[in-house]
């Protein structure tokens, strides 16, 4: 049964494979069609590609020829600025703190009581040289002045009498010598007249007893005149050891107000009416308001520059600046010492310098933090450029009738955005100073601020500007 069943599948198989001659004979005419309008598409789609190319090219050969205008060269417009020829010396920016050039502690040179102060002793005040600061009760030194004049008064009225009983011991003097002159003279008449009989050998004893006696009152009024001329010196000692004491006590009495040595500012004070002050016990501290310097510290490489210039560090100008409300408020001055030894600490050498505070500038205080301006060594015969001029590390470029021409250069020295360099430059070039990125030889600049050609006098003091940008 199951062969069968194959044949039976064999026979359908063999069927629907194999059409019969009538069923292919009406399929052939619409294979035909299909294949002619497969046919007829592709030769349409191509006719229109063809036309739509040779309408192209008909377009493109017979477009009408459009006028040009030739290109322009391109102008930079730049900045400029003059070459100067001279000495230059960069400025050196550095930073110090103000302090105080001379201060005082004020201390009482005689105790007591103090009665009297003055209203404007404060902290920051300011005091004039010679004004009163404090006073002290002077009664006690009155009365020592009052003293010393009356032991003074009494020595020099000694010193009179004591010169008087010179003069009356200097006239005993005087008068003991002519008496011993006439004793001597007798004595010598009566050893003549001895030999003669006419005068006895006693007579002549008793004038030579008596010249003796002359001889030595002469002696005791020498020595009561010399013993009154040292009490003269004495009592001169005297008056002089007396004076020293009134001078002392008038200057005691004088130190009992004490003064402002100087034009100060009161940096403490410590000083109140029925305070008792022993000596030396301070009353107030100032320093003085016109003695303002600056301590800056110069490193190694600058204090060598400075010192191998012409011009010495002492007295060399610098300029203060003092930022106080956004604004820099500047003073002038100038070096006046160096430090005694190298700052360690600071990495170089210390220097001071004055600084002068002009009528109407606001006062400098001790303790602010200041930056100094200060020149550097001098490099001759040099120009001063902008640092943007400086193309690589040894050219610029300068402008010849209205083209640029490269110069080499030498960089010598910074001096903030500015250059000092010596090399190919003359004085009165005139240097690029805007930064060209395609800077080269020849290449055209113009100058907004003569609105011509740079390097180039504009005719008539003015001139049109050619155009800028690209080609046109």
């Amino acid at each position: 049964m199951l062969k069968s069943v194959d044949e039976d599948a064999g026979t359908a198989r063999s069927e629907v494979a194999l059409p019969s001659e009538d069923q292919a004979r009406s399929d052939r005419p619409g294979r035909v069609m299909l294949v002619f309008k497969a046919l007829l598409q592709t030769a349409l789609a191509g006719l229109i590609v063809f036309g739509a190319y040779e309408g192209m090219n008909y377009f493109v050969l017979t477009k009408p020829e459009v006028p040009t205008r030739q290109a322009r060269e391109m102008v930079y417009t730049v900045e400029t600025a003059p070459v100067e020829i001279r000495d230059h010396a960069p400025m050196l920016s550095l930073y110090g703190e103000v302090q105080a050039a001379r201060s005082a502690d004020l201390r009482a040179l005689v105790a007591g009581e103090i009665v009297r102060v003055n209203p404007a002793l404060d902290a920051g005040a300011t005091l004039d040289a010679g004004d009163e600061i404090v006073a002290i009760d002077p009664f006690a030194y009155r009365g020592a002045v009052t003293e010393a004049r009356a032991n003074l008064a009494e020595a020099r009225a000694q010193l009179v009498e004591a010169r008087g009983r010179l003069e009356t011991e200097t006239g005993n003097v005087a008068r003991a010598e002519e008496q011993l002159a006439f004793a001597e003279r007798d004595l010598d008449r009566a050893e003549q007249l001895q030999g003669s009989g006419a005068v006895t050998e006693r007579a002549v004893d008793e004038r030579r007893l008596l010249v003796s006696q002359r001889r030595q009152a002469v002696d005791q009024r020498r020595n009561a005149l010399a013993i009154e001329e040292a009490r003269i010196d004495q009592q001169q000692a005297a008056i002089e050891r007396l004076e020293w004491r009134l001078e002392q006590a008038e200057k005691n009495l004088d130190d009992t107000v004490l003064k402002a040595p100087f034009d100060a500012v009161v940096q403490s004070e410590a000083a109140a009416v029925g305070r008792l002050v022993n000596v030396n016990d301070v009353i107030a501290t100032l320093y003085d308001r016109n003695a303002l310097e600056v301590r800056l510290t110069l490193s190694d490489n600058q204090y060598g520059r400075i010192l191998s210039d012409e011009a010495s560090v002492i007295g060399r100008p610098v300029e203060v600046l003092w930022f106080i409300g956004g604004e820099p408020v500047r003073y002038s001055g100038e070096i006046v010492r160096v430090g005694a030894e190298v700052a360690l600490a600071r990495g170089g050498i210390d220097v001071f310098a004055r600084v002068d505070v002009a009528e109407g500038q606001p006062a400098l205080r001790p303790g602010a933090f200041v930056e100094v301006r200060v020149a550097d060594r001098t490099y001759p015969q040099t120009a001063r450029i902008p640092e943007a001029a400086l193309y690589g590390t040894d050219h610029v470029y300068v402008v010849v009738d209205g083209r640029t021409e490269r110069r080499s250069v030498t960089p010598r020295a910074f001096d903030g955005a500015h250059l000092i360099v010596d090399g190919d430059l003359r004085d009165g070039d005139v240097l690029v100073v805007t930064r060209l990125d395609e800077a080269g030889e020849g290449v055209r600049v113009s100058d907004p601020a003569t609105r011509a050609p740079a390097g180039e006098a504009a005719p008539g003091g003015a001139g049109a500007a050619p155009g800028t940008g690209g080609s046109q």
